[in-house]
């Protein structure tokens, strides 16, 4: 003997369910305050440009390498 099938909800009960969840989920989120906002900012934008001097040497570093030192190298 089969067993039953639970029917399945319609689209509209799947975005209200969805909706009411998000909406529960987002009353337990703990915003940080300004103070932890500037702080994790300055730490990006730091990391951001040190990351970028980091490519920038290894790009004069390897232009130096690949391009340059040859032509020297062989006379060109």
């Amino acid at each position: 003997m089969a067993t039953p099938v639970a029917p399945q909800p319609s689209f509209p009960a799947k975005v209200t369910r969805f909706y009411h969840d998000v909406t529960a989920e987002m009353k337990r989120v703990t915003w940080p305050d300004r103070a932890q906002l500037q702080d994790a900012t300055i730490k990006i934008i730091v990391f951001v440009l040190a990351l970028g001097a980091v490519i920038a040497l290894l790009d004069l570093a390897l232009q130096f390498v690949l391009v340059q030192l040859p032509a020297l190298l062989l006379g060109r």
